[in-house]
């Protein structure tokens, strides 16, 4: 009787070649690049209570201004409890403002204030630092390959919610991001 193959040897048989230890090499690589790519930001949420949660909300709140919290439940993967706990505490303390939708009274929807967009443009702009380093070391011909990377990680079902913005940031709103 044949021994069953593990997932990670399976999965090494069907990328051409490659070995466990080079695949365990980018799960390492991926691990420790979260590590620090949060830990920057980690240390200015804690300078006001917040958490990674606290992160995601204002991101994606950033991101999409006016979303309901339905969507943003969706993106986030988190239950109502949590997103409600985080919600209140930003909310609370003046960084989401949030409305009722005019056309369907029982949708709330979020916008960032100014003080909430402050801090946004803060803990992006430490992370876009950090991304930017990372293309100008790897060089310009990584990018797209690493976009193209990431976007296969993320669920199928997701996909469609990354990076397809139609408006670009005006050159001068990028380089006080980054700047």
């Amino acid at each position: 009787m044949e021994r069953p193959k593990n997932a990670l040897y399976q999965l090494a048989a069907s990328l051409r070649g490659q070995d466990e230890e080079e695949l365990r090499q980018v799960l390492e690589l991926l691990f420790f690049a979260y590590r620090d790519f949060t830990g920057e930001a980690d240390v200015v949420l804690a300078e006001f209570g917040f958490g990674r949660a606290h992160h995601r909300a204002i991101y994606f709140i950033g991101r999409n201004p006016k979303i309901s919290v339905t969507d943003l439940l969706g993106i986030l993967k988190i239950t109502k409890q949590s997103l409600s706990r985080v919600l209140t505490q930003l909310i609370d303390e003046k960084y989401v403002r949030q409305e009722i939708d005019n056309s369907d009274r029982r949708r709330r929807l979020l916008q960032l204030s100014d003080k909430g967009l402050a801090l946004e443009r803060q803990l992006t702009a430490r992370q876009c630092r950090r991304v930017i380093g990372a293309f100008e070391s790897a060089g310009i011909d990584s990018v797209s390959g690493f976009r193209a990377i990431l976007r296969a990680i993320i669920d199928p079902d997701d996909r469609h919610r990354v990076g397809r913005r139609e408006a670009r940031p005006q050159a001068s709103e990028t380089q006080r991001l980054v700047g």
